[in-house]
């Protein structure tokens, strides 16, 4: 049985804020990107097919939640998941809609093969 703390209004806001960061899909298209290792700004820019401003923006804010870490290497910024629970939580929301998406293919009389893990 899991152990429920009380949590402070400053707590509570700091949880609403990581949530209110995830909920971009560019964001989750750069958390999704760095499930592979550190990357530099510009790998990102190419690999999404997003301008730099826009990507930097979405950095920023990942950055500012800590979600992300940030090293500079000479003129480079490279960025990478500092809380790895971020990837659990993704996988969870992900299979759930996973779920839900298969119950609505079978409702239209559909068979939808389950992913291998």
């Amino acid at each position: 049985m899991a152990v429920q703390f009380k949590m402070t209004d400053e707590a509570l806001e700091m949880i609403a804020q990581r949530f209110r960061c995830m909920g971009e899909p560019m964001r989750l298209k750069i958390l999704r990107n760095l499930e592979s290792g550190e990357k530099s700004v510009g790998e990102l820019v190419e690999e999404l097919g997003a301008n730099q401003a826009n990507v930097s923006k979405h950095l920023k804010m990942l950055l500012e939640s800590g979600l992300l870490a940030r090293r500079s290497q000479g003129t480079s910024a490279y960025y990478t998941i500092s809380d790895p629970m971020v990837l659990k939580l993704c996988a969870t929301v992900c299979e759930g809609v996973e779920e839900k998406l298969r119950h609505q293919a079978e409702g239209f009389g559909l068979t939808v093969a389950r992913k291998r893990k």
